[in-house]
């Protein structure tokens, strides 16, 4: 049994790297991609998924690996998570990946603190951002039912596919939003479009927390 303590530091760390490898990885693609956008989304993705993969792999036993408010709303909802904690796992996850913006930029040499010019708005990519995360909920919660060894491998793959899926490129994570509008480059949103990302992300969450309790109503699984 792991401490609070314990737990809180693992979101922390976990969604700080998360979010370096986001913004990083956007910045290298950028810079070695000739201005080809698909190539630059492609080398943005691939690292993604992949330390998505290692993250969850190493920080699931400690704290569940949630690193995205949204996934923890949801298991708050389903009470596997007291409010206290999840409260706490959501402040965690936004500073761990301010924290990972801010040492993305440190690392490429650009300004430290930035505020994004990307502009992400319209019907069109509050329904990516919806879908995106309707899916992501209903990966894990499903993944964690009927082959709980493999979340992190579902995880990372989902993410990889709904990067190229969805018109928004799949933030799907609240804490992910946030970061990434504190970043003028490939990865970034503008702030002033953030919340209507983030309140898109809640009702996607909320929708695949319902569709899975539909699910598994009355099934053995669920009793298990």
């Amino acid at each position: 049994m792991y401490s609070n303590k314990q737990k809180y530091l693992a979101e922390f760390i976990g969604t700080f790297f998360l979010l370096a490898t986001v913004i990083g990885s956007g910045i290298m693609a950028e810079s070695l991609s000739g201005n080809i956008v698909a190539l630059s989304l492609l080398g943005n993705t691939i690292p993604t998924g992949a330390i998505l993969v290692v993250l969850i792999t190493m920080f699931g036993p400690i704290s569940g690996a949630h690193f995205n408010p949204a996934v923890t709303l949801v298991f708050l909802l389903r009470r596997e998570i007291s409010k206290l904690d999840s409260t706490v796992y959501m402040v965690m996850q936004v500073a761990g990946g301010l924290l990972g913006a801010v040492v993305a930029h440190a690392m490429f040499e650009m300004e430290i603190i930035q505020a994004s010019a990307k502009l992400r708005s319209g019907s069109a990519q509050w329904l990516s951002e919806g879908i995106a995360t309707f899916g992501l909920v209903l990966a894990i919660l499903l993944t964690l039912q009927f082959r709980k060894n493999a979340v992190a491998m579902v995880v990372g793959l989902y993410i990889t596919a709904a990067y190229w899926f969805v018109a928004s490129t799949s933030f799907a994570n609240p804490a992910v939003t946030i970061a990434r509008s504190f970043t003028d480059t490939f990865s970034g949103i503008y702030p002033a479009h953030a919340p209507a990302f983030i309140v898109a992300q809640a009702i996607g969450a909320l929708c695949a927390l319902g569709v899975c309790s539909i699910l598994l109503t009355g099934t053995d699984v669920e009793s298990r």
